[in-house]
């Protein structure tokens, strides 16, 4: 029986090495996953020997269950179905056919590369068939990729590590029972069964207690959530072992989607504890790594690694996602981004002390190689994944759309054709369910209550659109974006619908617009002027740019030097007050804020070349 003393020291170690990560982590920018894993491996018996999880083992295998409960409950947290319209399809396909052909094809190069037997070769490859929420979630909330991506990314994560659980289950059985075929089959659709079941019911179950008209605070919803998690997880694994993971996913999904009393209360809580309990498993299960099970493995296993994240994982992607509208780009990073988590890392070790028991060789070799797995993907995306999203351009400009109408419901699509972060905030159901059916990002709610804008993401917002009906509204949103959050007056846009308010906006230096005024404007260009006018219509796939020359790469060059995208103009440069018609000899100068005509997808190549 192990010490209640010398447990707590354990717990109080584990807590400063946290502390210690999540310091590092701040400090270098670099995801906190790797820094736990390096402290673990330090502190395990390989370098300090000051923690060898594997003298406690029994007390390990309770801390991971509890661990990896919270984890995937709050990865299926994370994930509203209702804002995952247009991607549900690719969501499921990676998740059941893209699972199918990762586990194929890792236990295919397994077989062949490292020379075990084909039972071993499937269980590894079942093993780490599934990428970890504990890893890409964080990242992915990290880097602010476009919503559509960040969301498939999620919900793929969670969902693939509970099929990932039931296929190692599945695998081993076979080994160890030598069931058929049609047994496996039946094992899979019962641990589907009851792990869909125990989730629905679950989620709906929370929901009901919430909206009853019970009184329930802030603490006790906490509680009754945390509770509500175990009682999932273990009546789950008491109908069908293997199944509680995928019930924890569900779970989290329909509680994650459904809207009720204390969602955000429960979120912020649920994240506080997932921020302790992945390091805790991290800290833990990196400490377990013995040397000598890579070393036995050699640079067969790392070449194993890389042709697992190089040529499987894109080709799991684009074959499961080739009639998807997502552009090349994203599903290359969707292809990047596979890292392994604590389930594989967890588990692999439960199977390869019970292939021992059962004295069936490759337990060590199984353990060996998804470490190695874990270790290489991790660092690989944790270390690469912001330089990859740069250079892959799947971290868009962030706008917030103020207003659901039928004005801000174009704006927001052409924002999302453009492949920008676009959210739109409404208090109307009717309205944001409109923008919702067209996939775009929309939280209903106030827009001059800060924890609105906030849930809306308006700290990681670059420029915010104002156009609803009430210039009050419009007015006082933007008063609190400048006064609460920072925003410059260049960076809000607001509709002003009575003109003899413009100068209200105008004074604290806000870009605003009256519908009238601009009308009649563009009216009076068309009559007599047709052929002007026509120069500034550039149809609805086309694009007048305003940018601010930023870039000291171009700043003193003459225009012909700049090398921009073909089916993109230069027109005009506005210098402080003067307007000078842009030709091949004029030299850029820094602040200069110039015109340019182009294509939608030219946008951003435009961005880029002038603006720092």
């Amino acid at each position: 029986m192990i010490d209640p003393i010398f447990l707590m020291e354990i717990v109080i170690a584990l807590l400063i090495l946290s502390l210690l990560a999540q310091t590092l982590s701040h400090y270098f920018q670099v995801p906190v996953i790797i820094f736990l894993l390096i402290e673990g491996v330090i502190v395990g018996p390989e370098i300090l020997n000051l923690l060898n999880p594997v003298l406690y083992m029994d007390v390990l295998s309770a801390i991971v269950a509890i661990c990896v409960s919270v984890i995937v409950f709050d990865g299926g947290l994370q994930v509203d179905l209702k804002q995952l319209r247009g991607v549900q399809e690719s969501v499921l396909k990676l998740s059941t056919i893209g699972v199918l052909i990762t586990f194929f094809g890792i236990t295919t190069l397994t077989y062949f590369f490292i020379n075990v037997p084909l039972q071993i070769a499937a269980l590894f490859g079942a093993l780490v068939t599934a990428t970890g929420p504990s890893v890409v979630g964080p990242i992915i909330r990290n880097l602010h990729v476009s919503h559509k991506v960040g969301k498939i990314l999620e919900l793929e994560s969670v969902l693939n590590d509970a099929a990932s659980v039931i296929l190692t289950a599945v695998v081993f059985e076979c080994i160890a029972a030598e069931i058929s075929r049609i047994d496996a089959a039946v094992f899979i659709l019962e641990r589907l069964g009851i792990g869909l079941l125990i989730g629905i019911l679950s989620g709906f179950a929370l929901h009901w207690l919430f909206t009853t008209g019970t009184s329930v605070s802030k603490k006790t919803a906490r509680l009754i959530t945390l509770i509500s998690i175990f009682t999932c997880y273990v009546l789950s694994e008491i109908m069908g072992n293997e199944s509680g993971i995928l019930a924890l996913a569900v779970f989290g999904v329909i509680t994650g989607t459904l809207e009720f009393p204390y969602k955000e209360t429960i979120k912020e809580f649920n994240c506080d504890l997932v921020t302790l309990m992945i390091s805790l498993i991290f800290v833990l299960l990196a400490a377990m790594i013995k040397f000598w099970y890579i070393m036995d493995i050699g640079i067969k296993g790392i070449l194993l690694v890389i042709l697992i994240a190089l040529l499987v994982r894109p080709m799991s992607v684009f074959i499961t996602m080739w009639s998807s509208k997502l552009r090349t780009n994203e599903k290359l990073f969707i292809s990047f981004m596979g890292p392994r988590g604590v389930v594989p890392a967890s588990i692999a070790t439960y199977f390869a002390i019970k292939l021992d028991e059962m004295k069936v060789p490759g337990g060590q070799t199984i353990v060996g190689l998804v470490f190695l797995t874990v270790i290489m993907t991790v660092f690989l995306t944790g270390g690469m994944s912001k330089r990859v999203a740069q250079m892959l351009e799947v971290i868009p400009m962030g706008i917030l759309i103020i207003g659901g109408g039928k004005v801000g419901r174009i704006l927001a699509e052409r924002f999302d054709k453009r492949g920008e972060n676009v959210t739109v905030i409404d208090i109307s159901e009717e309205e944001c369910n409109k923008c919702m059916e067209l996939g775009i990002r929309t939280i209903q709610g106030n827009a001059a209550d800060v924890n609105t804008l906030k849930k809306a993401g308006i700290k990681n917002t670059k420029y915010a659109v104002v156009t609803t009906k009430k210039d009050d509204t419009n007015l006082l949103f933007c008063q609190i974006a400048k006064a609460r959050f920072g925003f410059k007056g260049d960076q809000l846009v607001a509709r002003v619908n009575n003109m003899e308010n413009l100068n209200a906006f105008w004074d604290l230096g806000i870009l605003a617009m009256s519908p009238t005024m601009t009308t009649a404007v563009v009216m009076d260009s068309m009559i007599g002027r047709n052929h002007l006018f026509s120069l500034c219509e550039v149809g609805g796939e086309g694009n007048v740019m305003e940018i601010k020359v930023t870039n000291p790469k171009v700043v003193g060059k003459a225009i012909r030097e700049i090398n921009f995208p073909e089916k993109s103009l230069m027109v005009m440069v506005r210098r402080g007050n003067e307007s000078i018609i842009a030709h091949s000899s004029l030299k850029l100068e820094y602040n200069d804020i110039v015109t340019v005509i182009g294509e939608q997808g030219t946008k951003k190549s435009v961005s880029d070349i002038l603006y720092r």
